[in-house]
């Protein structure tokens, strides 16, 4: 009776996830030569091919995508098994406030997994800015905080004492637009935007205005989601993390003969106000810091893993 290696079923995950072998091999700290080995066991314990490389990266067949599900599932009973045998229960209920620039593709599967896996944790689960999550978060408006950081050149930023910051991993920033806008009459550049009160924002503006390009808001979202679509209806030019990026768009350099600023890398973290108060919240933080980190969808080094 053929089974299958629960190691090499994490490589086809990863691979699916992050879209090639390299970023994969980064991933589960491997060598890309051990990951398409993994890959290879799993082909001929399936007799069919599970992936289509090429130069762009690497693709699941559909035997593949059939196996993917399996996987995860496989790999989510084994984790809740191992969990079981070290006397780990997870119940209970937290409060999770999300930065929506935390991978939007990818946010809700993640959180069906973890309830999959520890179906008597309860995580309730906000959707909130970066700058609310780490200003409020000697406040103890939640439990645990996802938050992204502009790592701007020159900027000091600290965490609240008594709160404890997990770095999570590194991405760098992007403009983009869709290839279907057109300059704008009198050259302006148009944004898309989230309102003022965002960082990113307030950071696009002072980049912009600190190379004196003229801008103006040609589209104000009230989220993640809704600045995706604007920007690939071709509504204007916006600037977001790596895997925030809508699908299909590429990273901009120049828009209309306008060079954009180059931009630094965003830093992801948990915020954690009650460290070491609660006996629930301390075997949730390293579960879900692995579990955020494995949902990076990694292109080449686009992503910074931090341990």
């Amino acid at each position: 009776m053929r089974t299958f290696d629960p190691e090499c079923l994490r490589a086809l995950v990863a691979v699916a996830h992050s879209g090639s072998l390299s970023a994969a091999a980064q991933r589960l700290y491997r060598s890309q030569s051990a990951v398409s080995e993994q890959i290879r066991k799993l082909e001929l314990a399936c007799s069919a091919t599970l992936l289509l490389r090429s130069k762009r990266g690497a693709e699941l067949t559909p035997a593949g995508r059939t196996l993917l599900g399996h996987a995860q599932e496989i790999l989510d009973a084994h984790e809740r098994a191992v969990l079981a045998m070290q006397g780990v229960d997870l119940a209970g209920s937290l409060r999770v406030a999300v930065t929506d620039y935390f991978h939007p593709s990818g946010i809700a599967a993640l959180l069906r997994r973890l309830r999959a896996s520890h179906p008597r944790l309860q995580l309730h689960v906000t959707v909130r800015k970066s700058a609310s999550i780490e200003q409020e978060a000697d406040e103890e408006p939640y439990d645990l905080g996802l938050s992204m950081r502009i790592l701007e050149r020159g900027a000091t930023r600290g965490t609240p004492s008594g709160v404890l910051r997990v770095p999570l991993f590194r991405e760098p920033m992007a403009w983009v637009a869709d290839p279907s806008l057109q300059a704008a009459a009198g050259g302006a550049l148009p944004l898309v935007v989230l309102p003022a009160s965002c960082a990113v924002h307030r950071f696009v503006a002072r980049a912009l205005a600190a190379r004196n390009i003229e801008h103006y808001v040609a589209h104000c979202a009230s989220g993640v989601a809704g600045l995706q679509l604007a920007i690939s209806a071709g509504l204007g030019v916006s600037c977001l993390n790596a895997s925030a990026l809508p699908a299909g768009l590429r990273p901009l350099r120049s828009f209309s003969g306008i060079r954009l600023p180059s931009l630094p890398q965003v830093e992801f973290a948990l915020l954690v106000p009650q460290a070491g108060q609660s006996a629930l919240i301390d075997e949730v933080v390293p579960l879900l810091a692995q579990v955020l980190r494995a949902a990076v969808p990694m292109e080449g080094d686009a992503a910074h893993i931090m341990v």
